[in-house]
């Protein structure tokens, strides 16, 4: 069975780096492209070394495409595609989409300025296959101002992340938000220390029936309190 925190503890490539409370949320939501033919787009590429692990943990069928700003095509191999550009140019993006096609699964290590990360977050997530996984990682710099973040700050990825739980649930809001695209196609998500998580999915009709009841006592039966 596939295990990235071993993958992670004995590898022995390109460098990689990680926090460790990364692995069990990966484990959580990327587990099911294991040997699958997923399409794994990573924007920061760092030191090439994640790349070698998602190409090692989701198995021979993967193709993982890494975008850095840089030209990191040093790093390609085989199933590894390394592209350049900027990771909130809509055409740098739609030129991923063009070669590629719809990724599976997204993963933004990339800037952790916001409004790139809004920007990427904006054109990819809607773009996705139908049951997709986008992830943002390092999270904690929605907290920098370096990074365009601060505590509560609007603007922040954070506080878009938070904005959006409403838009999940804008169906029950009684027309106090109205519902968009995000709501029809968004089954949840999921948030960590410095992580968040979106699933993607098509809603069907939501309904809430009523099964059973109070079962009937037989005549001349006691009930023991």
């Amino acid at each position: 069975m596939a295990n990235l925190w071993a993958d992670f503890l004995t590898h022995r490539g390109w460098m990689a780096h990680k926090w460790t409370h990364y692995f069990p949320a990966y484990e959580q939501h990327f587990s099911r492209y294991v040997d699958r033919p997923v399409v794994f787009w990573e924007i920061g590429i760092g030191e090439g070394g994640s790349l070698q692990l998602w190409k090692q943990f989701l198995g021979p069928y993967a193709q993982i495409v890494g975008l850095d700003i840089l030209d990191r095509s040093e790093f390609e191999e085989d199933q590894i595609a390394i592209r350049t550009g900027d990771q909130s140019d809509p055409a740098v993006l739609q030129s991923l989409l063009d070669e590629f096609g719809p990724p599976d699964v997204v993963l933004d290590d990339g800037s952790h300025i916001m409004s790139h990360v809004e920007a990427t977050f904006r054109y990819v997530y809607p773009r996705m296959v139908r049951d997709g996984v986008y992830a943002v990682e390092d999270l904690h710099t929605a907290y920098w101002p370096e990074c365009e973040g601060g505590l509560r700050k609007p603007g922040s990825f954070m506080e878009i992340a938070k904005d959006l739980i409403d838009e999940l649930n804008a169906d029950h809001t009684r027309g106090a938000l109205a519902s968009s695209e995000f709501t029809a196609t968004n089954l949840s998500m999921h948030f960590y220390d410095s992580m968040v998580f979106f699933e993607r999915g098509r809603h069907q009709t939501k309904h809430a029936p009523m099964m059973g009841g109070t079962p009937e006592v037989p005549r001349g039966s006691r009930i023991e309190g």
